[in-house]
């Protein structure tokens, strides 16, 4: 999924769905570090990827915090 697009989804999304969806990604960068240690993990550049995604859920999230206090 492109950048401009997955930003969008999120953007559709309400509070509720956004933790849902940091939840989500938070677990799955714990099992990637996870397999990672133990050495089953083949794609390593998930990780990267993961952790970015993240950051954007927590951008949309502020923005939406800021959306409602005006």
């Amino acid at each position: 999924m492109k950048l401009r697009e997955e930003l969008n989804s999120l953007r559709e999304l309400d509070l509720v769905g956004l933790r849902e969806r940091l939840s989500d990604a938070k677990q799955e960068l714990f099992n990637l570090r996870f397999q990672l240690a133990t050495g089953h993990l083949t794609d390593s550049s998930r990780v990267g990827h993961v952790k970015k995604q993240i950051a954007r859920i927590h951008t949309v999230i502020r923005e939406f915090e800021l959306k409602e206090t005006k």
